[in-house]
């Protein structure tokens, strides 16, 4: 039972990270309204920085697409980790509003990575 919902919630996951990396391509998602100035002064930092979206958003689509999958999902947690840190200090320092969805976001990563830990131990030495 206790994989099933870490297989549905790793999908939601995924699916939720593949349609954001798609987005930082083809801008689908309309940009909200009244967005706080240091949201929409950090983005056009960040849009400054000519590759840095693109490869974000390509994180965003491999890591996702690797989620979905029992057999990749280990490698996908750890591609999308450094975007997630992102995502979390975002919503720390900048757009407090979001933080709640950030935290569910990084528990279901926290859980991904605790139960492939074993698959990280080549990694980290014995």
């Amino acid at each position: 039972m206790k994989s099933k919902i870490l297989t549905v919630l790793s999908a939601i996951f995924g699916l939720l990270l593949i349609n954001s990396g798609l987005n930082k391509y083809f801008q689908y998602i309309p940009v909200p309204e009244g967005l706080p100035e240091e949201v929409v002064k950090d983005n056009a930092a960040l849009m400054e920085i000519q590759w840095l979206i693109p490869l974000v958003g390509l994180a965003e689509i491999i890591g996702g697409l690797l989620l979905i999958f029992p057999k990749t999902r280990a490698l996908g947690a750890l591609i999308v980790f450094p975007v997630m840190v992102g995502v979390l200090l975002t919503h720390i320092f900048v757009a407090p509003a979001g933080l709640p969805i950030a935290l569910a976001l990084w528990a279901i990563l926290l859980w991904i990575l605790f139960e492939n830990r074993r698959k990280y131990t080549p990694l980290i030495g014995n």
